[in-house]
């Protein structure tokens, strides 16, 4: 179980390798950026899979949009000056607050 979540840890930190290049691939006009992209998503869907094996699907999910989500939101404010407005930070946080809730209280992570 401890090897799946490097797996899901590997398949976030890709993810969010690839969602960063995909803005930068100006939709798909740059090479490099898209080839990163490309790899990118190949290897988060490689390592998610991987994960499945002994996580399931809901809560793998919850985890990898979740953790996604916050992360490519602080990229965006950064390297893309893209900063969220109050309901987008509300709706982050609640989107955080579900991810903590079916990881704590759900009894579904234990199948």
């Amino acid at each position: 179980m401890g090897r799946s979540y490097i797996f899901l840890a590997l398949a976030i930190i890709f993810e969010i390798i690839a969602t960063t290049f995909l803005k930068k691939s100006e939709e798909f006009s740059k090479l490099w950026p898209s080839v990163v992209t490309v790899i990118g998503y190949a290897s988060a869907f490689y390592f998610l899979s991987l994960t499945l094996r002994h996580i399931p699907v809901g809560i793998t999910y919850a985890i990898w949009s979740g953790v996604g989500i916050v992360f490519i939101t602080m990229i965006g404010i950064v390297a893309f000056k893209q900063v969220p407005d109050l309901p987008a930070i509300i709706g982050i946080l609640l989107i955080v607050i579900g991810v903590i809730v079916i990881n704590v209280f759900s009894k579904m992570g234990t199948h």
